[in-house]
């Protein structure tokens, strides 16, 4: 194949090129792959010039997210914090609590003379069994006022049950001493006849008296010597006008020889209310008060309970 290129103003000899010679080809070839090289290069420089326009652009913006982001984050922690050393002053006020009670508790044992060891207020609970451990990462701080706020909660608990238990010990002794009887009838007079043998006032005969006399003014006001509920209020042979209280745990006191009762029949009264006013009713020599105290049915002395009341 044979190629003719012709001068451009028409003037001089015509040139022909034959295509199948091979120095043809390469010179062909080489001026091919010059002008792709250069395009190349030019393309390559292109593009740096247009990336690094970009690149400088988009840095600033990522650098300014950043800049606001870690400024975020540190606010945060900030936040957080202040919440934590709040809640810790908080745990150290019930922990202040908690000693406070402690306290109490020990007083409390000490005045109910109750052994110690039954209710320790310096020993932590026992406890026990399997507990999940935090996960990886987790702030100390936060785990710290976890262990805070546990142990915290297993004291409050434990003071919580023993007070309650001393609560309820402390209540029932002062129910039992209510219930049981204590002090005098009446409010004045005096023991005009024991318990025991002495020579009934009618016959003169040897008779067994089963309670106690206590001479006072006519009128005057009969009390309980302990809480109870009335069982009798009326008359009744040989008694006269007569109370009867139940206190419970097998104990009865009775009062005698009045002039009106006061109660009725189911009536609560507590220790010093009036159930009766003084008088002579029934077998009675004079105005007092015939006080017996019972136990299981059977009547015991009440001086036992009089003592030096």
């Amino acid at each position: 194949m044979n190629v003719v290129l012709f001068p451009h103003n028409g003037e001089g000899r015509a040139r022909h090129f034959d295509l199948a010679r091979p120095l043809t080809i390469a010179a062909i070839a080489a001026l091919t792959l010059s002008i792709l090289g250069t395009a190349f290069a030019l393309g390559i420089q292109l593009g740096q010039r247009s990336s690094r326009t970009l690149g400088a652009g988009e840095s600033d913006r990522w650098s300014r997210i950043l800049g606001e982001q870690k400024a975020q984050i540190t606010d945060v922690k900030a936040q957080l914090q202040e919440r934590v050393d709040a809640m810790a002053m908080r745990i150290g006020q019930m922990d202040a609590h908690v000693i406070r009670l402690d306290a109490l508790g020990k007083r409390l044992t000490t005045i109910a003379k109750i052994d110690q060891r039954e209710f320790n207020f310096d020993s932590e609970p026992p406890t026990g069994g399997p507990e999940a451990d935090l996960e990886n990462g987790g702030s100390n701080e936060i785990a710290d006022l976890s262990t805070m706020l546990n142990q915290l909660q297993r004291r409050v608990e434990l003071r919580d049950a023993q007070l309650s238990a001393l609560e309820n010990v402390i209540l029932s002794r002062k129910l039992s001493d209510d219930i049981k009887p204590l002090g005098r009838p009446v409010r004045k007079g005096f023991i005009s006849s024991y318990f025991g043998e002495r020579q009934d006032p009618f016959t003169g005969h040897e008779a067994f008296h089963k309670g106690v006399d206590i001479a006072g003014p006519a009128g005057s006001e009969v009390v309980a010597v302990a809480a109870g509920v009335v069982t009798w209020s009326g008359d009744r042979t040989g008694y006269g006008s007569l109370v009867e209280v139940s206190h419970g745990n097998g104990f009865v006191t009775r009062y005698a020889h009045n002039s009106r009762t006061l109660v009725n029949v189911g009536q609560m009264v507590s220790r010093g209310q009036a159930v009766a006013l003084v008088g002579s009713t029934g077998r009675s020599t004079g105005p007092h008060v015939h006080f017996e105290v019972l136990r299981n049915g059977r009547q015991v002395n009440p001086m036992t309970f009089i003592g030096d009341h």
